[in-house]
């Protein structure tokens, strides 16, 4: 994957300091996580990591892309388009919603959003690695799914991006804020299913009596 900036830079080292990095980050946080656990964890010297990103931000955010290639492609081999589509449906809403919801999926979009403002290359790079290619792939199934009849859409993109949304709807913002600080999988699970069912009302195909 395309590093996020000019600035890192990639060796024999590179994908052991990624590792060492996610740990720390996913065990203590960003704000929490210092060099010194990051080099540790990586097992290099500091001067090694420092060599490779310049300074924590930048490697933050390249495993944030990482983690959000994983995702993606993760989602792309496990879509069976033989299934009905309000079961693929409700399993794609379960797993947005746990990533999205999840301590380093709200890390990822936090840092993403601080930094994009003065660094804009970076919040670009996330929403295409993240956001967008997570709907196209959600476009290419809900694509497939109309050409099968269940489903009748006209603007794919549009109703991949309100598909996400539903998945997340009150629970995001809660957990961003701090108002609640763990959500829990009976909540996921009824946020999932609810936005299935809105989704399907509002585009699944109509069966005559």
């Amino acid at each position: 994957m395309t590093a996020v900036v000019e600035k890192i830079h990639r060796g024999r080292k590179f994908d052991q300091v990624l590792q060492g990095a996610r740990t720390v980050f996913l065990r203590d946080g960003y704000e929490r996580a210092s060099v010194d656990d990051i080099a540790r964890e990586a097992g290099v010297s500091k001067a090694t990591l420092y060599a490779y990103f310049p300074d924590k931000r930048l490697l933050f955010l390249e495993i944030a892309l990482t983690e959000c290639t994983r995702q993606t492609e993760q989602a792309a081999a496990e879509v069976e388009d033989d299934r009905p589509a309000r079961e693929v449906l409700l399993e794609a809403a379960q797993k947005i919603a746990e990533f999205k919801l999840s301590d380093f999926g709200l890390q990822m979009y936090r840092i993403a959003v601080s930094e994009a403002e003065k660094f804009p290359q970076i919040g670009r790079a996330f929403y295409e690695t993240g956001p967008q290619a997570g709907c196209g792939l959600l476009c290419n199934y809900l694509r497939q799914a109309v050409d099968r009849g269940e489903l009748v859409i006209e603007d794919l993109d549009l109703a991949a991006n309100q598909f996400v949304e539903l998945c997340k709807a009150g629970l995001f913002n809660e957990r961003l804020l701090g108002v609640d600080r763990k959500t829990t999988a009976k909540a996921i699970e009824k946020t999932a299913k609810a936005a299935v069912e809105m989704f399907m009302a509002r585009y699944g195909a109509k069966v005559d009596a």
